[in-house]
């Protein structure tokens, strides 16, 4: 894949204001894309006091409808608009949220910096490693303050149990494992392209990412599952794992290399992620990641579990290990035995920090500035790109390709019991075994075996007019 070194092609300025909001301002914040996540958003932010939701934007004018009737009920003004462009212009919006699609966020992000705006940006903060660069360098260049929507960061259970961890209360930290187990159901497969909604302007909808016939039932949300759009459940829920797991045991930056293995089991549809899925990543101490999106055993409707835990992660240090994710968990003795608790709030005073940081104008109070949120996202990009130019192969395989981490070779196993467990037939659709990749972590670029072929998803092509730029 080949990036666009085209600097975008949209006219923005940078903002006339630099000045420290006071308490009193009230800072003007527009949200885009609020079909899903954005829709909270809208009510966390309307909630904030000193902060006005002002604009709503969404290639799909039935869900800004939906959204105009709720402040039509309050009396309440807000603008809308369908081109984010058109949003930017305006020079009284201080602020933006941007919960669009994967493949929008920081293209949508860097457009608002040149407008001098203020941005909260859903996770994944990129679509692909290169542009996620891109967007801390936006930053850098332009002053903005940027947030990524990583807000397991701002869970006061979380940030209680990395001050103990901090302290050496538990030794030294082994190894982290982040675990995502959610039921996920076939997305239907089509014959066909699909007929686009009569209220959605498609070429806006898809902005950076190639032009495609719809080739899914739904156009929203199962985007998630097709390369083009989404990156799976390793980015889509599966970040929030990484980056708890970065944060806890202070993993900073990126690893120096990734192996990863799973497929798409269960059902044979349009999606094209993974939906079953591990990776190991080699920091001072292993990360290992897991995602499952079947149950625990066909016609089941339960998940399965490790250590209590199937949404959250599981911190293995010297003299006890802790269990949970968002909303806190407990720290254990090594007979499981509940030692402390460090109850959470689930990190809903995320949006808070952000409009802190923006009124003070001061980014080293956010609790996930955007670099951070790259590296997260940029992981999750590592263990998709071992995947995808990975190929069919055996467990067996698996297991002498993980051999030398005995926690990852565990959850192989495990994975195998999961499957029969789910009736899954591996002669008709294998494990697909990822590549065994070594990563420059200072230039951000593969080296070594498989190398080459690696690089080639650095980027993608973008298509004009909706270019991240190369410089700025």
């Amino acid at each position: 894949m080949k990036k666009s070194a085209a600097a975008a092609t949209v006219s923005l300025t940078a903002a006339s204001w630099s000045r420290v909001l006071g308490a009193n301002d009230e800072i003007r914040v527009g949200v885009i894309g609020f079909n899903s996540k954005g829709r909270q958003h809208i009510n966390v932010f309307h909630n904030l006091k000193g902060v006005r939701v002002a604009a709503l934007c969404d290639a799909d004018q039935a869900i800004i409808d939906r959204e105009v009737a709720k402040f039509k009920e309050r009396g309440e003004p807000v603008k809308t608009f369908q081109d984010m462009r058109d949003l930017y212009d305006q020079k009284d919006i201080d602020a933006v949220v941007i919960a669009t699609p994967n493949h929008w966020h920081t293209l949508a992000a860097i457009w608002a910096m040149q407008a001098g705006k203020d941005v909260y940006v859903e996770k994944p903060v990129s679509h692909n490693m290169w542009e996620g660069r891109k967007l801390v360098e936006a930053a850098r260049k332009y002053s903005r303050i940027v947030q990524s929507g990583m807000q397991n960061r701002s869970d006061v259970g979380l940030r209680a149990f990395k001050e103990y961890l901090d302290s050496g209360a538990l030794g030294k930290v082994k190894w982290a494992h982040g675990l995502w187990f959610k039921r996920r159901n076939s997305i239907g497969k089509v014959d066909g392209p699909q007929p686009i909604p009569g209220t959605v302007d498609y070429d806006l909808w898809t902005g950076p990412a190639d032009l495609e016939p719809l080739m899914r039932e739904r156009l929203h949300y199962d985007w998630h599952w097709r390369w083009n759009t989404g990156d799976g459940d390793m980015a889509n829920i599966g970040v929030h794992q990484i980056d708890d797991c970065r944060f806890l045991a202070g993993l900073d930056g990126v690893p120096k290399s990734v192996i990863s293995f799973g497929q798409r089991w269960g059902y044979d549809d349009d999606g094209q992620t993974p939906n079953t899925q591990v990776a190991l990543f080699e920091y001072d101490i292993p990360l290992i990641i897991e995602i499952r999106g079947l149950p625990m055993k066909k016609n089941v409707n339960a998940m399965d579990h490790v250590k209590g835990v199937r949404a959250g992660e599981i911190i293995m240090c010297e003299k006890g290990y802790f269990a949970g994710g968002r909303g806190g968990g407990w720290v254990y003795d090594f007979d499981g035995k509940k030692v402390k608790q460090f109850p959470g709030d689930g990190g809903g005073t995320h949006q808070a920090n952000f409009i802190e940081a923006v009124r003070k104008q001061d980014r080293s109070i956010l609790h996930s500035e955007v670099e951070e949120g790259h590296y997260s996202a940029l992981v999750c990009h590592l263990a998709n790109i071992s995947y995808r130019i990975g190929h069919d192969s055996t467990f067996a395989d698996v297991e002498a390709a993980v051999r030398n981490d005995p926690k990852t070779l565990e959850r192989a196993k495990n994975m195998q019991q999961h499957l029969a467990n789910n009736e899954i037939d591996l002669a008709a659709r294998p494990v697909k075994l990822g590549a065994d990749l070594k990563f420059d972590t200072v230039n951000e670029k593969f080296v070594g075996d498989w190398s080459y072929e690696a690089n080639m998803f650095l980027s993608q092509n973008y298509r004009e007019p909706f270019l991240v730029p190369d410089k700025f």
